[in-house]
């Protein structure tokens, strides 16, 4: 029995070898590729326990793991040329899945790399083909989407060559370029730079009509109040006139009377102006008597003889 014991545990060993050789584990984020002497056996999708034939080492079987996920890669920087003939710095990224292990493994030998870089190689003509076709204002528009709708369609072929799927294409950023983006800036100042001359322009010409209709409309009010006061004025004196009628012809005495205390407060008042006047003069007939008569009056002359009669 002590003979055996080391002939049962090398057995077992190489039972236990063979069992760890035969099984291999797929998990949900993985597919497996059973290769048997470079030829593709089987390819597990599903996440679980399976057995293949030991003996990796002389390529008997062997496993090849791939991504069971939705992917992505990013191509930056790309300078693509738009129609108008600018050129500009486009972003963008593409999010893919492996869809066909089998053929994954026939055309890059199950190498994300190298798979990879033959997308982006389709992916730089399809942005370089989409845009120029286009200016650069539909990448700002709603026409983006419709663009990256275009460039995954042109995508796909080429992935599906591949074993991939093309899930979707984003367009990250489309900016000018260094010199294209100084030409612009200058062609949109002198745009706002005329545009800002226009509408001083258009405010200057307005102001001046404003101002020649208000200008005109001072003129006509002003004239209509000079007419107006003119009349009112005529009128006011027409009535001051006929009021001093009225007056004179129901006491003359009277408004003789009113008519010399108005003179006196005009030219008595304290205006520093020296009259020189005879006492005897018309001016002070009311001034020494309210009557009217002036006391040193000289004595009235004697009446003429009459003339011989015929």
């Amino acid at each position: 029995m002590g003979n055996r014991l080391p002939f049962i545990v090398g057995l077992l060993a190489v039972i236990i070898f063979l069992v760890w050789s035969s099984l291999f584990v797929v998990n949900e984020r993985q597919q497996a590729i059973v290769v048997r002497f470079g030829e593709i056996q089987d390819v597990k999708t599903e996440p679980g326990l399976y057995f293949k034939l030991p003996f990796a080492f002389i390529d008997a079987d062997t496993v090849q793991y791939v991504e069971d996920r939705v992917l992505r890669f990013d191509l930056e920087n790309i300078r693509v040329q738009v129609s108008g003939g600018k050129f500009y710095e486009v972003d963008a990224f593409v999010l893919y899945k492996i869809a066909d292990a089998r053929r994954f493994r026939q055309t890059v030998s199950g190498d994300q790399v190298a798979a990879e870089s033959r997308l982006r190689t389709r992916l730089n003509s399809a942005l370089r083909t989409v845009y120029g076709l286009r200016g650069f204002e539909a990448a700002l528009s709603e026409e983006r989407t419709s663009m990256m709708r275009e460039v995954r369609d042109q995508l796909r072929p080429e992935a599906e060559s591949l074993g991939l799927r093309i899930d979707d294409v984003r367009i990250r950023r489309t900016d000018l370029t260094q010199e294209v983006s100084q030409q612009t800036f200058e062609r949109m100042k002198a745009e706002r730079l005329a545009e800002a001359e226009l509408i001083r322009a258009r405010g200057n010409e307005a102001a001046q009509r404003i101002r020649a209709i208000a200008d005109r409309q001072v003129v006509e009010i002003v004239s209509e109040a000079a007419r107006d006061s003119e009349i009112i004025r005529g009128e006011g004196d027409g009535e001051r006139n006929r009021i001093f009628a009225e007056a004179f012809s129901r006491d003359p005495e009277f408004f003789e009377f009113y008519r010399s205390m108005n003179a006196y407060s005009q030219a008595l008042a304290d205006t520093g102006t020296t009259m020189v006047l005879s006492p005897t003069s018309e001016f002070f007939r009311y001034f020494n008597n309210a009557a009217g008569a002036n006391s040193a009056a000289p004595a009235a002359a004697p009446a003429a003889p009459a003339a011989p009669a015929n």
